[in-house]
């Protein structure tokens, strides 16, 4: 509610009229997306996740901290978790994964991403996000590094300065992904990421500095997250925490937060899918 729907605002204004705004906006409100989907979605995952918890009901994980991938296979086994396995187990698995030749395992990628696409909707753009994404997983396929080492199970951190580049050129591919995911036709993408990359780029203006803010809380706060997805999990060993007064104060604390610097109400994305 505090990111996703403060960055919704300035998303949905800024794309009903994107050719007035300069590639740097266009820019600025692309990274704003990408976090409005994640936090919208991981949102609506938690909240399912909390509500099984509490009938007794432990439901698998279904984000990992995504944006701190070091390459796209990475992303994916960090994003969307639940549909993911399915697709590898039903899908991926069955006709040869990636034990069969290099030219089958690719096609089996391309298969795999266009179904992904398909299952957000009969739309070019969905198909082609789909295919744009077996493509970036082309070069790990051909080049031997598909099994790339899972930094979303083995909890390490990202420390060297190599890491931290991949990380980011890794949000930016999967970020350009998402203007296309976004876009109402495949010709508005074009223009938009067309945009982008045009001499407007140089006509700077900020806006969405309180979506920023939140953003680079957020982002401090999941990078001492990683290898502890359940917050509260590890809380409860903290014996102070066992204080029932003070658990309840810091919950009415953070819903009165929540309450006073949420943004506009909107549904949920993925509620469309």
């Amino acid at each position: 509610m505090v990111v996703a729907d403060n960055c919704a605002m300035v998303v949905d204004e800024v794309w009903a009229n994107y050719s007035s705004f300069s590639g740097f906006v266009l820019c600025l409100v692309a990274i704003l997306f990408a976090f409005q989907i994640y936090c919208d979605f991981s949102g609506y995952s938690d909240i399912a996740i909390g509500c099984a918890k509490l009938f007794g009901i432990k439901l698998m994980q279904n984000f990992n901290h995504p944006y701190f991938s070091r390459n796209v296979r990475e992303f994916w086994n960090r994003w969307h978790i639940s549909l993911m396995s399915w697709f590898r187990d039903y899908i991926y698995f069955p006709l040869g994964g990636s034990r069969c030749s290099k030219w089958k395992t690719i096609r089996n990628t391309i298969i795999i991403f266009i179904v992904n696409g398909l299952w957000h909707g009969a739309n070019w753009t969905f198909i082609l996000w789909g295919i744009y994404h077996a493509l970036l997983f082309l070069p790990l396929i051909i080049w031997k590094r598909a099994k790339y080492k899972n930094a979303a199970t083995a909890g390490e951190n990202a420390s060297s300065a190599k890491e931290v580049m991949k990380i980011g050129l890794t949000f930016l591919l999967v970020m350009f992904g998402w203007v296309l995911f976004r876009s109402p036709s495949v010709g508005d993408a074009y223009l938009y990421v067309s945009k982008i990359f045009s001499l407007t780029f140089f006509d700077v203006s900020i806006i969405g500095k309180r979506c920023f803010l939140y953003i680079t809380i957020l982002c401090v706060c999941e990078w001492f997250r990683r290898g502890h997805p359940y917050v509260l999990d590890e809380l409860e060993k903290i014996a102070f925490f066992k204080v029932r007064t003070i658990r309840w104060a810091l919950y009415l604390c953070l819903f009165g937060l929540t309450m006073l610097l949420a943004g506009g109400q909107s549904d949920f994305i993925y509620f469309q899918f």
